[in-house]
Formats: C-alpha cells, sequence, structure tokens
C-alpha cells in the first residue's frame, strides 16, 4: 500500500484523501459500519481545509453511517460522538442545501427523517421522508427517490 499510496500519515500526501474517501464509500455500500466509520472519521481529519463537493457528499455519508451505528448500538462506538457527527452532518447540509437545494435537500430531509425516526418522532419522520422523496423527485434523482 505504501508503494502506491505513499506515506498515509504525510499531510502533504494529497493521494491519502481519495483513498480514504473511496474506502468510506466502499465500506458503506458493502454493509461494514465499523470500517466505513473508521474510514470516514480519517477523512474528516484531514479534508476540511477546503469546500468540495467531494468533502460535502462525504459528511452526508458519514451522517447516514452515525445513524446506522446508532441504531444497530454497535459496541466500541460512543453514542455521544455518534451524535454530534449526525448533528455536523446535518449542520453541513443544511448549508450545502441552502446554496443548492435542488441537489442537497432530499439528503438533508433523509437524515433529519432518520433522526426524528431514531427519537421516535414517527410523525415527523413521514412527513420529511416524503419531502425527502419529492424533493429528489423535482430535481430528476431517480435513483434517491426511494
Amino acid at each position: 500500500e505504501k508503494a502506491v499510496f505513499g506515506d498515509l500519515d504525510d499531510p502533504s500526501n494529497k493521494l491519502r484523501d481519495v483513498l480514504f474517501c473511496h474506502r468510506a464509500i466502499r465500506a458503506y455500500w458493502s454493509g461494514y459500519t465499523e470500517r466505513c466509520y473508521y474510514y470516514s472519521e480519517k477523512y474528516m481529519s484531514i479534508s476540511w481545509q477546503e469546500v468540495r463537493f467531494m468533502k460535502v457528499q462525504m459528511e452526508f455519508y458519514h451522517g447516514l453511517n452515525s445513524l446506522d451505528i446508532l441504531k444497530k448500538k454497535l459496541r466500541g462506538f460512543s453514542s455521544v460522538k455518534c451524535k454530534e457527527a449526525l448533528r455536523t452532518s446535518i449542520s453541513v447540509m443544511r448549508n450545502a442545501a441552502a446554496h443548492s437545494d435542488w441537489n442537497y435537500a432530499n439528503k438533508l430531509c433523509l437524515l433529519v427523517a432518520e433522526q426524528q425516526s431514531l427519537s421516535d418522532d414517527h410523525l415527523n419522520a413521514i412527513k420529511l421522508y416524503d419531502a425527502s422523496i419529492e424533493s429528489a423527485r423535482k430535481s430528476g434523482f431517480i435513483h434517491e427517490q426511494g
């Protein structure tokens, strides 16, 4: 790995961003919650010097994964830390939706709906799930309509 990606502890190594991001998303879609959390944390710890599209997307996945950890009540993970990660993800998505509603409103609604569902506020969660689906439909994101 070091021969391909270089020193992953070196802050000037630009490939580590890509590696950690790719591994986190791959782990998320493969169902490896703990691994996704690990790489998401690594990515977030090195990548907030400037805001880019992929960082906002990664924050979305980090929020979804934190929700998954909270739902599964996985040992070895702090629920306080996961809830804070979720709040941060929602805040980042709110900011992103304020700048590009068509691209991020559905993702914001989904994160908040999941948060409401986790806190047993199912009526608000249902409204937010519907809003997320409607926003995705209006934006033409067929794959995100649930």
